[in-house]
């Protein structure tokens, strides 16, 4: 039975977005006049060390409370929201099935039979939902009909359940974080063909997520253990400062340009803070371009077009810049806020607008 994520593609008449991180919970309320969006409130709370652990919340009481308590102290009246798993939590795939299938039959063939195929654990333990994305002619002149599944452990469904129930809110939808990411960048994934693909990395807190993405859906995902988090501990000790889970020094910095050979030797007249950031930037572009190398080996017919650079990390000074010429493939850091053409009431500074992307895409959900 298709529990928890069951509302995963349905409607919702709610503006409140919730995004919980293992270092902030942001909140947006976004209302429509006519055919513009506004940012009615935003608000960031930093969560405190130990409610998290390795990415996953441990203490729902906490995070209840601190949501709870921010709704009260900014007086947002709020019954239901809307809100995200991590893309890390979820299993991502696209199923091509018979198209002749009527609707019990599809939900059978992908519930059932599918969707087990994929799973690297008993179906009894996951939540998932599914939608029809379109229909194809296959190589033996079959038509078919292309089926994105989504499914997450239940635990981790649970664990987010519980901290809304316990703030005496009610989730009326619960989708994936990338997925709010693409509702904010729609407009610039409509300039792509279906030829082309372009790469979504979201460097967050303490992980970077990676989303191959083709026609506005992700084609293929990956987690990798290096965000602001790491970079930010790397910049301190270099210059003995005390570790901090802050990181705005982090973006305040401006990416320095140099050749991987001037970092790895030395060479390059840049302080020990800079060379310590340019180094483990330089592990998170080679894991990426690993990654895209995986990918087009299985996909050779597309081509990569664009890096889209978003979350916490992706609005440091020019490291689009950096990614592009280590890359090789343009990189742009997002502005939800440009891509919505959303009005403000206060202006948000460009390198904390990279990392609006998921709880902007939750708020006008049906804003």
């Amino acid at each position: 039975m298709i529990s928890s994520l069951s509302n995963l593609f349905s409607k919702n008449k709610n503006g409140i977005g919730i995004e919980i991180t293992p270092a902030k919970i942001n909140i947006a309320e976004i209302s429509k006049e006519k055919q513009n969006y506004k940012l009615v409130n935003h608000l960031s709370v930093e969560v405190p060390e130990g409610l998290f652990e390795e990415g996953k919340i441990i203490d729902v009481a906490s995070i209840a409370e601190i949501i709870q308590d921010t709704l009260v102290k900014n007086r947002i009246k709020a019954k239901t929201v809307t809100t995200a798993l991590p893309m890390r939590e979820a299993i991502i795939r696209i199923i091509p099935v018979p198209a002749e299938l009527n609707e019990e039959e599809l939900k059978d063939m992908v519930v059932n039979h599918e969707a087990p195929l994929y799973l690297p654990y008993p179906r009894e333990e996951v939540d998932l939902d599914y939608q029809k994305l379109g229909y194809f002619v296959d190589e033996d002149g079959i038509e078919k009909v292309q089926v994105l599944l989504v499914a997450t452990r239940k635990e981790i469904t649970d664990s987010y359940l519980d901290v809304f129930e316990q703030s005496n809110l009610e989730i009326n939808v619960l989708e994936i974080s990338s997925f709010a990411m693409i509702r904010t960048i729609r407009e610039q994934l409509r300039q792509f063909n279906s030829e082309e693909a372009v790469v979504l990395v979201d460097i967050e807190f303490d992980s970077t997520e990676i989303a191959i993405i083709v026609d506005g859906v992700p084609q293929f995902s990956r987690n990798l253990p290096i965000g602001a988090y790491q970079m930010q501990s790397a910049l301190s000790q270099a210059m003995n400062l005390p570790p901090s889970r802050d990181i705005q020094q982090l973006q305040e910095m401006t990416i320095i340009n140099v050749s991987s050979d001037e970092i790895s030797t030395g060479v390059a007249s840049i302080n020990p803070g800079m060379a310590a950031l340019l180094k483990v930037l330089a592990e998170l572009v080679d894991e990426l371009r690993r990654s895209i190398n995986f990918y087009l080996n299985q996909r050779g017919d597309l081509e990569i077009t664009q890096l889209l650079l978003a979350g916490p990390g992706g609005g440091i000074g020019q490291i689009d810049e950096f990614f592009t010429q280590r890359i090789g493939i343009p990189a742009i850091q997002i502005d939800p806020i440009a891509s919505l053409s959303l009005k403000v009431e206060k202006d948000i500074p460009s390198v904390q607008r990279p990392g609006l992307g998921v709880v902007l895409g939750l708020g006008m959900r049906e804003a």
